[in-house]
């Protein structure tokens, strides 16, 4: 017991896996873009892709690009199963999942009621994710994440969050609120909101950098 650290006993590297989760990204990108909300309701979790293309100043670039090819999401999201966080995930096949499809359709509402935004102007993607692959989630998120770097992943916080619920109210305005006004229950919230100006300069301060990659 007395041995001599060493990190490098303690570090996993699997070219393997690596090689899994670029397939998984692979093949995310191949899947259809439809309009949001989806038209049909579907079982399933996994992770998605929000799209932009209308004609809003603040994401005038990034439209103008969708509008040629989905290529640049303005959101990257995942949908988990039922007990994912307490290690309580159902496992018999017979109890369907919805929460993939539900999380396009909250967004879906976030989206309409918001004073300055239309569900009209808005795509997604999905990969659904079970059984085994579930675990993959997570990662296959993140990896979207960090190669997209979506602008309300990354710089404009706030859009998957949801209603804290009563006697929680007491936190301030996420930056997309401020941006984006309209949530019902965001308005609710009683905190030091962020200044709309300062929230207007980071979305241009995003674009400015996106521009010169």
């Amino acid at each position: 017991m007395n041995r001599e650290f060493n990190r490098d006993e303690h570090v996993y590297t699997s070219d393997a896996f690596e090689e899994i989760i670029k397939d998984t990204i692979r093949f995310f990108n191949g899947t259809p873009v439809i309009k949001l909300p989806p038209p049909v309701k579907f079982h399933g979790t996994g992770v998605y892709a929000i799209y932009y293309t209308g004609k809003s100043k603040t994401y005038i670039d990034l439209a103008a690009k969708n509008r040629i090819e989905f290529a640049m999401p303005i959101y990257v999201g995942k949908a988990v199963p039922r007990g994912w966080r307490q290690a309580r995930v159902e496992t018999d096949s017979d109890k369907k999942s919805f929460e993939l499809n539900g999380r396009l359709n909250e967004h879906s509402r976030s989206i309409e009621q918001a004073v300055n935004l239309q569900t009209e102007d808005f795509y997604c993607r999905f990969m659904i994710l079970e059984n085994a692959a579930s675990s993959l989630i997570s990662t296959v998120e993140a990896a979207l994440i960090r190669y997209y770097k979506p602008i309300w992943n990354t710089k404009i916080d706030g859009f998957g969050n949801h209603d804290p619920g009563k006697g929680r109210y007491n936190q301030a305005k996420s930056e997309w609120d401020v941006l984006h006004p309209g949530r019902p229950w965001a308005d609710k919230c009683l905190g030091q909101e962020p200044d709309n100006n300062r929230v207007e300069e980071k979305a241009a301060e995003y674009f400015t950098k996106w521009k010169t990659k």
